[in-house]
């Protein structure tokens, strides 16, 4: 069990990892926020753990510090958070962000009906068992939605599934293979937020077909 000083550290990922690198890089908090625009109280709030950050303050700390976006989502706890509450959680978490979720979902809803015609080929069977494994391992499990992407895969290969819940799950598993991304790259620092939002559509649709009538 950690005590003391470990277990403030614990509680306090994130403002460990952006003191560490603020050490590595020779800046104050008052330096940091003159490249990112923060003002230093913010910024040291963040670090003392007194308020909560943005998606936007982690990607002006990746981006000035050179920490990986997806330990700095982490180590803030985002990824404990997006994945209770799927489509609901994440728009609260997007607040802020100019990333409006109901009407990339509206865009994303329409593939995966695409998506969940052509899971029912053997050419959409083939291309799933190929390819999303590769694509996965490519990423080195990069986002808080990679857990739910490989729970997914391991019901639509269990062969224990009724063939509409098997064909659902199959469009996500399609998107995360062939979609190219809704949300362009420049435009955000977080290139898997419309993966995500495919997996949280795909899992509320699962829920509802799965409740008891």
């Amino acid at each position: 069990m950690a005590t003391g000083h470990e277990g403030k550290q614990e509680e306090n990922r994130l403002g460990e990892l952006i003191k560490t690198s603020l050490r590595a890089k020779s800046l104050s908090m008052r330096k940091l926020g003159g490249m990112s625009g923060l003002d230093a109280a913010s910024i040291s709030r963040i670090v003392n753990g007194k308020q909560q950050p943005k998606l936007e303050h982690l990607h002006l700390f990746a981006q000035h510090l050179e920490i990986p976006i997806q330990e700095l989502l982490s180590a803030a706890g985002f990824e404990a958070k997006e994945t209770k509450d799927d489509i609901s959680e994440l728009r609260n978490a997007l607040k802020g962000s100019g990333i409006h979720v109901e009407n990339m979902a509206d865009q994303i809803r329409k593939e995966l009906h695409k998506y969940e015609a052509y899971a029912q080929t053997e050419e959409g069977r083939e291309l799933i068992e190929s390819s999303f494994l590769p694509k996965l391992e490519q990423l080195r499990s990069r986002g808080y939605y990679i857990d739910q992407l490989k729970d997914l895969y391991g019901e639509y290969g269990s062969g224990r599934l009724p063939e509409p819940e098997r064909h659902v799950i199959g469009s996500a598993l399609l998107y995360f293979v062939l979609s190219t991304d809704i949300i362009p790259d420049f435009s955000f620092p977080f290139g898997y937020i419309d993966d995500a939002i495919a997996v949280g559509i795909v899992m509320e649709r699962l829920k509802a077909m799965r409740r008891p009538s």
